[in-house]
């Protein structure tokens, strides 16, 4: 598993397509999910585009089939990125990508935070410990290629694990910094609103 395989071999192609259709079903699942990219949790991706995500996708199709670890870990990575995207896919494209973003968005601002914060955590710890264990169980004999096989794919729910909590709290941290503008701007706003008032209407808001 550890040595590269000759391109255009039979092992070649078997890896390739495993990429190939893995890769595919993210994009695919992503589509349904937000055409426009609006809800992309990935800034890579997003920044990227359908424009350009296409052919760099195919390009890590095509330089990770030489190598067998990477790539069973990206296509299990990417089939439980896929499934993911398939569990919300349909309600997002009901309600529209801007207003299901507003509802998320809003349902974040009244969640307890320490609440939200435990729960992905409970996700990620507990879908990262299916992976380690099936690293465990892999490492039982090491001299079977198979092993390797399993080894690879415990490695890619694990990344999947990181990888959820990573962008869902990018998002979080993106959304509180983005609130805590708006409150300095509104604040602003109010003052110079307060110092543009004529004189007189400012003693009248005081003797009243």
């Amino acid at each position: 598993m550890d040595d590269l395989v000759p391109f255009g071999s039979r092992s070649y192609a078997l890896f390739f397509l495993l990429l190939f259709v893995s890769r595919g079903f993210d994009f695919l699942s992503t589509w349904l999910a937000t055409p426009n990219m609006v809800l992309e949790g990935n800034p890579i991706a997003k920044k990227l585009g359908w424009k350009w995500g296409i052919p760099v996708n195919f390009a890590i199709c095509f330089v990770f089939a030489f190598w067998p670890l990477p790539a069973i870990v990206i296509s299990t990575t990417s089939v439980l990125v896929a499934a993911r995207n398939f569990q919300s896919a349909w309600l997002m494209r009901t309600l529209g990508e801007q207003r299901y973003r507003d509802w998320h968005i809003e349902r974040i601002q009244e969640a307890n935070i320490t609440l939200y914060l435990v729960c992905l955590f409970g996700q990620t710890a507990l879908t990262a410990g299916v992976g380690g264990a099936v690293i465990l169980l892999s490492l039982r004999d090491r001299a079977k290629e198979g092993d390797q096989e399993l080894l690879a794919v415990g490695l890619g729910i694990i990344a999947y694990a990181a990888a959820v909590a990573f962008y869902t709290l990018l998002g979080v941290i993106r959304l509180r910094r983005a609130d805590r503008a708006n409150v300095r701007k509104l604040a602003a706003a109010l003052r110079d609103a307060e110092a543009t008032k004529p004189k007189s209407v400012q003693e009248a808001d005081v003797l009243s």
